[in-house]
């Protein structure tokens, strides 16, 4: 294959060198970062761990080790070492780890800091009142899965996979970014209340994806290639508002969910929205699930209407479609002899999916007794063996806060700035 790189992008401004302790500044000087991994600092002595760049006077600089979640948890496999994540030598900030398409079924490396050594730390970020954002800088090979954050999903789910897994936890979710999940490519935002899974469903679907789709880049193309593939990857969390948006290179854009009760997935969100909305019906009502548990409804603000639209009228019956912030709900309305008319059905038309609204006020607060993850970087521990997110990953960082978009702008231009060699070499 004859790779062409358009010397248009190459001549660009964004593309003007930047040095390596100035793109640094850029991220740690953003308001609310806790936390930085550029893949090039490291431990002084020991094992030299990757550490992550935290403000002054912080005790802990999250040096990260490396594991195997299979052998871990299954007991089988073998360890996990620093040389399972291969060096780039250059990236946005010097430095990049590729997370490999491992074809051993026993064998899934991550990077993590343990539970113990993070517990209460500055990003254990949860409760009530709490924001986040977590940015990655990468480049996707293949897979839609876990790029970084604090989400163990547990190894509990009944499954071929879990035949014989010596080592059963149940979910342990707080907040991740994604590389898309359901809508591979996209930047994929996670949050859990409880730890575990969404509207009766065994998976947790608080999650939202961002309009754009990051290309797939072979992770062994020309370096020439590699330089202009890298992606910024974001996901903010503003708990002001509960809104969960994916952002890619610095755009989040609008994404729906049309007819969500199809979908294979987001139709247990479809049920929580149809039993919270039946529940507030006096009675019981034809449909309604009595022992659906109240915490799990799902019913976004339909306060404000956006946009109506008229599908059909045929004089005594009209039917609309209302789009709301988060909703488009199709209503069916009969007119009666005063010539008024009254609302006969309502159904849930299409949901959105970025922003995403999160109908809680809080994430998950796990106890110090073992009920809390690791923060992990690459993949997350989980009942399944998928391969998932291989590729390069240049930098994580995270916020205790949802930042601008401006901000988010200023982080993105970092990734399509000259990529650099780390300091030394």
């Amino acid at each position: 294959m004859k790779w062409f790189i358009p010397s248009l992008i190459l001549a660009s401004p964004l593309f003007a060198a930047v040095p390596y302790a100035d793109r640094v500044a850029t991220v740690t000087r953003t308001p609310g970062c806790v936390a930085f991994w550029d893949f090039v600092q490291r431990e002084p002595g020991g094992a030299h761990r990757f550490t992550a760049h935290v403000p002054a006077g912080a005790t802990n600089a999250f040096p990260l080790d490396a594991g195997n979640y299979i052998k871990d948890h299954w007991g089988e496999g073998r360890e996990a070492t620093y040389a399972d994540f291969p060096l780039l030598g250059r990236g946005p900030f010097g430095e990049a780890v590729r997370i490999r398409p491992e074809t051993d079924a026993t064998f899934r490396p991550l990077l993590f800091v343990p539970r113990a050594r993070l517990h209460d730390s500055p990003i254990d970020l949860k409760g009530p009142n709490q924001s986040v954002t977590v940015v990655v800088w990468a480049i996707r090979e293949s897979g839609n899965h876990a790029l970084a954050g604090i989400w163990h999903e547990g190894t509990d789910l009944k499954q071929d996979e879990t035949a014989g897994i010596k080592k059963v936890e149940r979910g342990q979710r707080q907040y991740a970014l994604f590389a898309g999940l359901n809508k591979a490519g996209s930047a994929c935002g996670h949050v859990s209340e409880n730890g575990a899974s969404s509207f009766l469903n065994k998976y947790a679907l608080h999650k939202c994806n961002s309009a754009d789709v990051s290309p797939v880049v072979p992770a062994d193309a020309p370096a020439a290639v590699l330089d202009t593939a890298w992606q910024c990857f974001a996901m903010t969390f503003d708990h002001a508002t509960h809104e969960l948006t994916g952002w890619l290179n610095g755009k989040f854009g609008d994404r729906w969910l049309e007819n969500p009760k199809a979908d294979t997935l987001i139709k247990s969100a479809y049920s929580a929205w149809l039993q919270g909305r039946l529940h507030r019906e006096p009675g019981l009502q034809p449909g309604e699930d009595p022992a659906f548990p109240p915490d799990q409804f799902y019913n976004p603000p339909e306060n404000q209407l956006v946009a109506t639209k008229v599908l059909r009228d045929s004089g005594d019956e009209r039917v609309e479609l209302r789009e709301y912030r988060y909703t488009r709900v199709q209503v069916t309305l009969r007119q009666g002899a005063d010539g008024k008319y009254t609302e006969t059905a309502r159904d849930l038309a299409a949901l959105r999916l970025n922003p995403w609204w999160y109908s809680h006020d809080r994430l998950y607060t796990p106890a110090n007794d073992g009920t809390g993850g690791p923060f992990t970087i690459g993949r997350v521990i989980h009942s399944g063996r998928s391969v998932g997110f291989t590729g390069w990953i240049g930098g994580v960082a995270v916020f205790n806060r949802a930042l601008s978009a401006a901000e988010l702008a200023r982080l993105s231009a970092l990734g399509r700035a000259a990529p650099i060699a780390a300091p030394g070499r």
